[in-house]
């Protein structure tokens, strides 16, 4: 069978994207190495903007989810607590249900090959398509084949991350973040799930990191005795797995002939808050669109920051690069 799209990654942005094809009659496979509901390591919050683009009817979701009307903001000399709202999911059940939603044809594969033949796109010789959508992540088979010689990554703009999500008897069910501690060039985070889980993590610019000598390992441990030591936590979290991502640089190719790149992929994380979601699923919207009504396929629409303050940006941008 050809389909209309392949879609490779069933995350937020595959799963946008397969969502508002199918709406429009295309067929449509997502193709992804893992069988979901999969983990997936991530703070997992969501913005009213992320509610709005994916159409959610907040009551009627149904998993875990917990509404911040505000936020804790810690820097070294100073603290605040802006009013925003945000809601905590667990990307284990949020993204799944995302996927399912978007009633694509779903198959586990680990793709290996892509190649181009009388206009289609084949995947290790097994599945075929008019369009190709890399929405893999940072190691993204499609970004890998097609665009990596196009559009090379800044290590400068690497981020890496410690954290762990698990069960836990919480008694604050506020949202914290700490900027900047003990040098930190990024911040940690305390977030709690609604029904007794918690996500607790730190990242920071890799390549600051690096310069100084530094290793992320060391700043977790600071991090998680911090944690027990003032009680926000009882005992000490669990051993926390890795893995890094790129923020928003310059814009690059995103897309060659019928193939485009999308969320993290394209290295889509805002600027300052180094936050995902939100530009992966606008990315996803943008790419059907461009599919569907013939629109150019452009990501600087995508705003690169998750605040609105000037100063805050700033602000941000100064601790995490110096």
């Amino acid at each position: 069978m050809i389909f209309d799209a392949v879609i490779v990654g069933g995350g937020p942005s595959g799963s946008t994207c397969a969502w508002k094809l199918v709406q429009a009659g295309l067929t449509c496979l997502v193709l992804d190495k893992a069988v979901f509901p999969r983990t997936k390591l991530c703070a997992g919050w969501i913005t009213p903007a992320v509610v709005e683009d994916l159409e959610i009817d907040l009551g009627a979701y149904p998993h875990r989810l917990l509404t911040f009307d505000r936020i804790h903001f810690r820097f070294p000399l100073i603290g605040f607590k802006p009013c925003t709202v945000q809601h905590s999911i667990r990307r284990y059940e949020f993204d799944a249900w995302l996927l399912a939603r978007a009633g694509a044809e779903v198959r586990q594969h680990n793709v290996r090959s892509i190649r181009q033949q009388d206009g289609l796109y084949i995947i290790d010789d097994t599945y075929r398509g008019k369009y190709l959508i890399g929405a893999g992540g940072t190691r993204c088979p499609v970004y890998r084949s097609l665009f990596k010689a196009r559009s090379p990554r800044a290590k400068a703009l690497q981020a890496v991350t410690l954290e762990v999500e698990f069960p836990c008897h919480y008694d604050d069910d506020s949202c914290h973040l700490w900027f900047f501690e003990h040098g930190l060039p990024g911040y940690s985070w305390y977030v709690p799930k609604a029904d007794g889980y918690l996500n607790v993590g730190i990242g920071a610019m890799a390549a600051r990191l690096k310069y100084r000598g530094e290793d992320i390992r060391n700043h977790w441990l600071q991090f998680s005795d911090k944690l027990r030591r003032t009680g926000i936590v009882k005992d000490r979290p669990p051993d926390p797995k890795g893995y890094s991502y790129f923020i928003r640089g310059e814009e690059r190719p995103v897309r060659i002939d019928n193939a485009f790149i999308l969320g993290d992929a394209a290295g889509l994380a805002t600027r300052d808050l180094c936050e995902g979601i939100g530009p992966a699923v606008r990315s996803g919207l943008i790419a059907a669109d461009c599919i569907v009504n013939g629109q150019s396929y452009r990501l600087d629409q995508i705003d690169g920051y998750s605040g609105s303050s000037w100063l805050g940006r700033k602000l941000f941008e100064h601790g995490l690069h110096h």
